[in-house]
């Protein structure tokens, strides 16, 4: 799947997968920064968390299925008709009241955004060559926290005006980034489609399923710790939420930040699971001293939020660029989508699980568990 040197429209669909992942991120994984304002509406924390998780859990529906359309049709409709989609859905939400509306909104628009998570991903494989995979899918990666980002800047204030305000934001993003991938961007050539060949089946050995494995173990700490942020800065450190907004929107730019240089490392190592086994043990120790910051009401937790917030991230670029180069290219759609889906599964369950556990337990607990989840993933990570 080598792209040609200087391609300019490898460049292009770089820029463009990334304002569309962006775009989806914001909605698919930025609604937490509207729990507030849903527990204005009478929810409970635990409510909230459902609600905000059911983008997540529509992700989980769709995603394989909108790989095998990758495969076998092309990346660029696949992403433009997704979010398209999602983007009336969300414009549709702004009329709908009640818990169980919003919820069913929710998840139909994350069922359809979900194209963008396998296509895009699968874009910049076939475009870019294996020595600059890394940085360009580290780059594809930022958009999970530069999304969360833009949602931490906007969702906030835009709520404060009304919630539906805030839906038709997100909805006219996600239908605008359909538009400039229609418009703008072009399929890779597929050599192996081409020449009729049929590829063996990577699932047939241990190394994919031990690196969705230990992807889906790293999201637990990463949800945990990104989910409740404002809230923990809200009711435990006394901020209001127009004040934690812009600051955790500054840890995602540095979350994306991290995933770019986790990428340019792996370039340079010639590993991506070497990184990823190192990181793991990082986020541990950082998640383990927000624990600790917690249990004893410290300022420090503040610090220990943020650096949690960048570490438990920088690993997502290396499992996608390691899940999608050990399946080839006839495969590369698929994997990815089911890389994708059991990542989404568990984190869909992290925000009413660890809400639960907060609610009882108190955030100490909730991180102590949570920084248990990276050691076990050293273990799983396959040998570079």
């Amino acid at each position: 799947m080598d792209a040609e040197q200087g391609d300019p429209r490898r460049w292009v669909a770089l820029a463009v997968g990334m304002v569309a992942m962006v775009s989806g991120c914001a909605f698919q994984f930025g609604l937490p920064y509207l729990i507030p304002a849903l527990r204005a509406e009478g929810l409970s924390l635990s409510q909230a968390g459902v609600v905000a998780a059911c983008p997540t859990a529509g992700l989980v529906l769709t995603l394989v299925l909108w790989g095998a359309a990758a495969d076998r049709w092309g990346e660029r409709w696949v992403m433009a008709a997704g979010l398209g989609t999602a983007g009336l859905v969300l414009w549709g939400a702004t009329t709908v009241h009640g818990t169980l509306g919003l919820a069913g909104c929710f998840l139909l628009a994350g069922a359809a955004g979900a194209s963008v998570h396998a296509s895009s991903g699968r874009l910049i494989m076939g475009w870019f060559p294996a020595r600059q995979r890394g940085v360009a899918m580290g780059l594809r990666q930022t958009a999970l926290p530069l999304g969360m980002a833009l949602a931490a800047l906007m969702l906030p204030p835009l709520a404060g005006r009304g919630r539906p305000l805030a839906l038709a934001v997100l909805g006219t993003l996600s239908v605008a980034s359909a538009v400039l991938v229609a418009v703008l961007v072009r399929d890779p050539a597929r050599p192996a489609r081409a020449a009729g060949g049929r590829s063996a089946n990577p699932y047939r050995t241990a190394v994919l399923w031990r690196l969705h494995g230990a992807a889906t173990l790293l999201v637990v700490p990463q949800f945990t710790v990104s989910v409740f942020a404002l809230v923990f800065l809200v009711d435990e450190r006394g901020w209001s939420p127009s004040a934690a907004g812009p600051l955790l929107a500054c840890v995602q730019v540095a979350g994306a930040g991290a995933r770019l240089a986790a990428g340019r490392w792996s370039d340079l190592a010639g590993s991506r699971t070497g990184p990823m086994r190192r990181l793991a043990f990082t986020a541990a120790a950082v998640v383990a001293a927000l624990a600790v910051g917690a249990f004893a009401h410290s300022a420090a937790a503040t610090v220990a939020l943020m650096a949690a917030g960048v570490v438990t991230v920088s690993t997502n670029g290396l499992s996608f660029t390691a899940v999608a180069e050990y399946a080839g290219g006839a495969w590369a759609g698929r994997a990815l989508g089911v890389h994708t889906t059991v990542q989404n599964a568990i984190a869909a369950g992290v925000a009413p699980v660890a809400g639960a556990l907060i609610g009882v337990a108190g955030f100490g607990w909730a991180y102590a568990v949570a920084a248990l989840f990276p050691l076990v993933a050293v273990a799983v990570v396959p040998t570079p």
